[in-house]
This record gives C-alpha cells, structure tokens and sequence, in this order.
C-alpha cells in the first residue's frame, strides 16, 4: 500500500507539472489542434463520411480586429476587467435558467479556450462534471496567470470551432468569405460571432433571419465597447464604468 500511495503521489506530481509546461509552452508556440478536432474527425470516419478538417493559424496580428472585438461583444463583455471567471454573467444564467429562459451559457472567453485547447469534449453528469468544470477552472486559473489577454484571445481565434470541419479565424474567412482573416469586414466578423453558440446549427456564409438580428445586436455592441485590446488606462476607465453602472 505504501509503493501504491507513493506511485499515486509522484503519477500527481507528474500529472500537475506537466500540465503547467503544456500551458507555458502554448504561450509561445502556436496551438497545432485541438481534441475537438480529432472528435469530429473520428466522427465524420465512423458516419462513412470523408473528414472535413480546415484549420490554420494566423497570428493576432493578421486577424481583422473587429473579430476579437465582435466575439467580446457576443460572449463575454468582461472579457478584458475579469481574471478567467465572469461572476455576474454565471448569476445572470443561472437566474434565466430557473425563469426557463436560457439564452446562452456562462463561460467566458478564457473558459472556453481551456476547455477546447486541453479537455476532451464529452458529456458528463454528476461528479464527473463538476471534475471536468474543476479541471477547467485549473487550466483556466493557468492561463489567466500566465498568459496576457491578446494571447488568450489569439489561441481561442484559433481553435474555436466556426463551422462544419472550419476551426479558427481564418479558415472561416477563406471557407465562408473566400477572404483571410485580416480581410474580414465588421458585418462578416459580427456574424461569425453570432454562431459561435452552436457553429454546427448556424451558419456564417447562410444566415437566418434569426442571425441577422442577432447580427445587428452585435455590431450595437461593437459600437459600445470600443476596441480591442485596450490600454490599462482604458481598462481602469471599463471597470469604473462598470461599477457605477452595478450601483
């Protein structure tokens, strides 16, 4: 029991320090795929259908950046004035699922990101779940750490799936636009934001009615959030906002 209790202590240790050198090294290197991709290939093999796979990265820099700003607009305002966890959009859920009124979930930019870039997508309930959303929270904890804003952003930009068999910004472009990612108008970036809910059901190069109302909140959004990144100073003056808009 006692080489059990220690291979268990050292497979942790292992486990833990691994983890930080994953995170420390996509810092710096460009995040090659993700374990959504790898299941929606398996899934598009088993289904007999040919694997749909458009991915490639592109730095912050050669994204149009009105895309960073209209994912902010759509997923997480707070995106630049929180540390990885929104606390007022969780309540604000939780409170619309209880009136039966779920619009949309609660996780923020970071959440999300370190739920693509190091978990692998399954559904769970009960413990396993609240294991899974506790491993989230660890990497995302890791990220916010040790990781800027624009690098959070950069990594979500891409691996985020856009599409069937699209992930990142600029296989979107090229695939729905026939553009690159810099290239990207802010209608065109709106709109890819407006499906990223559910970027199997909706689709950026067809929309909806429905998308091209959600389309034109977006862009309202854009306007009154203003740029991305933003200055400390801008940020200071974000948070201040925010807080005598709360009183």
């Amino acid at each position: 029991m006692k080489k059990i209790g220690t291979f268990i202590k050292w497979m942790l240790l292992v486990i833990f320090a691994g983890s930080i050198l994953l995170v420390l090294l996509f810092k710096f290197v460009p995040v090659p795929c993700s374990p959504l991709m790898f299941i929606r290939a398996c899934e598009q093999v088993g289904n007999g259908e040919q694997i749909r796979w458009h991915h490639e990265w592109v730095p912050l820099n050669e994204i149009s950046p009105d895309l960073p700003l209209a994912v902010m607009s759509s997923e997480d305002q707070n995106y630049l004035i929180h540390h990885g966890f929104d606390f007022d959009a969780i309540k604000r859920v939780m409170e619309e699922r209880e009136k039966g009124e779920r619009f949309r979930g609660g996780s923020t930019i970071s959440q999300q990101t370190a739920k693509n870039v190091f978990l692998f997508p399954t559904k769970s309930e009960g413990k396993l779940a609240w294991f899974r959303k506790g491993v989230e929270a660890y990497f995302t904890i890791l990220m916010e750490f040790m990781w800027d804003k624009q690098r959070i952003m950069e990594v979500y930009l891409n691996t985020i799936e856009m599409g069937d068999g699209i992930y990142g910004a600029q296989a979107v472009a090229q695939e729905h636009f026939g553009c690159d990612a810099k290239d990207l108008n802010r209608n065109q970036c709106a709109m890819i934001a407006v499906t990223l809910p559910n970027p199997l059901k909706f689709n950026s190069a067809n929309p909806t009615n429905y998308l091209y109302k959600r389309q034109a909140w977006c862009l309202r959004q854009m306007k009154w959030l203003g740029k991305f990144p933003m200055t400390a100073e801008e940020q200071k003056e974000m948070e201040e906002s925010k807080m005598k808009n709360e009183k």
